[in-house]
């Protein structure tokens, strides 16, 4: 795992590749519905659910959040016992 810089241009994202044997995965968390992932350190596991998008490097994860309009399934990050969402 390697945590990125922020993206704070509109809506705010955390952001973190995850390496998952045969790619990556880039999280991209928004934090402007749901609380960042404080203390994230390279290493450690993060579970999740959300939507995902198939690329040539792995993917990308997003949804990881409520939907305050309830149009779109829940997802979360479950780090160190406790959700994300």
């Amino acid at each position: 795992m390697k945590t990125l810089p922020d993206d704070n241009k509109g809506v705010r994202h955390q952001r973190f590749i995850l390496n998952t044997g045969d790619g990556t995965l880039l999280v991209v968390h928004n934090i402007d519905l749901a609380p960042r992932l404080d203390g994230l350190q390279r290493g450690e596991k993060v579970a999740f659910a959300g939507e995902y998008i198939s690329n040539k490097r792995g993917g990308l994860i997003h949804w990881t959040h409520h939907d305050p309009a309830h149009r779109h399934a829940d997802g979360w990050l479950l780090y160190q016992g406790k959700r994300y969402q």
